[in-house]
């Protein structure tokens, strides 16, 4: 089977390329940035590149987008480009191919705002039945490309498969209270807890999506870590997620003190994976209480696969490699 990756120099493509890659698969990488993962340079938004590098291809991994972090530093004309334009031509050349497996690599941020109820509002549980009310143009835009992808599985028969995936990156928070307020692993073993996956998950449910898209044809999954809160905690994670966490994980608290930790109070909403999981077959490894068994074994609870593909920045050439730095000029 070969291949295509796009955005392959990012964070999840080159975790792909190089997962694919060690088990011998033939990838073709596609980025407008050089790196070891990447073969071919170019934009997905050029029609021309996307149809030389979907030659022989038999699947697509599409990861190439515009993020969040972009909405201060891009128009909104460039994502409409990248992440709309972008992802019709390569659906479209993938038609002409006869590409057999298409997967887009979609975020849960296309929920927008049906992710935060105000208080006192109990948190929400995010399930791919929520419908989604994006909030800016990252949001506006991926939820169109999803829109098309299922467009094309519809009328040209193309298997698509749509994963939300939560947040990955190894780059802090975009709350400054957040990043100021705790320490970064800290805040990330909590996420675990509601709105973060590892990326070694992440890969394992690209590649089983790649797999199972002939027989599923369209389907969207939400790829976070499984939580251990149930509806039933909705109301208590508001203002007591402590106490919601103890009914459910005993003894977090001492795993916590050990390590000067504390925890967040207010979590507004909580991704469910179960679909992923019975439909799509995926088992995620890295969750809440995982982490907390290899912090008390003294082990990282990050994946290796975390750690090999390090911190990448979203504003290249611009000093500190922030995720969050303000736009130029």
């Amino acid at each position: 089977m070969k291949i295509l990756v796009t955005g392959s120099s990012g964070h999840l493509g080159d975790a792909l390329v190089r997962t694919l890659r060690s088990q011998g698969s033939a990838v073709i990488g596609l980025d407008i940035v050089p790196a070891a993962s990447t073969d071919v340079l170019g934009s997905i938004v050029d029609r021309s590149v996307v149809g030389r590098c979907m030659r022989g291809v038999d699947a697509v991994l599409h990861t190439a987008t515009l993020h969040k972090p972009h909405v201060h530093s891009h128009s909104r004309q460039d994502f409409v480009d990248v992440n709309v334009t972008g992802t019709l031509n390569l659906l479209e050349e993938a038609v002409a191919a006869g590409v057999r497996s298409f997967v887009f690599t979609s975020t849960t941020s296309a929920f927008g705002d049906a992710l935060s109820p105000p208080p006192p509002a109990p948190a929400a549980w995010i399930t791919e039945d929520v419908v989604p009310v994006p909030k800016n143009i990252y949001g506006a835009t991926k939820v169109a490309a999803e829109d098309l992808c299922r467009l094309f599985q519809r009328n040209h028969g193309l298997p698509v498969l749509v994963l939300r995936t939560s947040r990955f990156f190894p780059e802090g928070d975009d709350s400054e209270s957040r990043r100021t307020g705790f320490d970064d692993l800290n805040l990330k073993v909590i996420e675990l807890l509601y709105r973060r996956a590892d990326i070694q998950d992440v890969v394992d449910a690209h590649l089983l999506a790649l797999q199972r898209a002939p027989d599923l044809g369209f389907q969207r999954f939400i790829i976070s870590a499984t939580s251990p809160f149930e509806q039933a905690d909705l109301d208590a994670l508001r203002g007591g997620a402590s106490a919601a966490l103890r009914r459910v994980v005993p003894g977090f608290e001492t795993v916590f003190h050990d390590r000067g930790w504390r925890m967040l109070e207010d979590i507004d909403r909580v991704y469910v994976n179960e679909r992923a999981r019975r439909v799509l077959g995926w088992q995620p490894r890295y969750d809440f209480a995982r982490a907390l068994t290899d912090l008390t074994q003294g082990r990282d609870p990050r994946s290796p696969l975390t750690h090999a593909i390090g911190r990448k920045g979203y504003h290249p050439g611009r000093g500190d490699g922030g995720i969050y730095s303000a736009p130029p000029g």
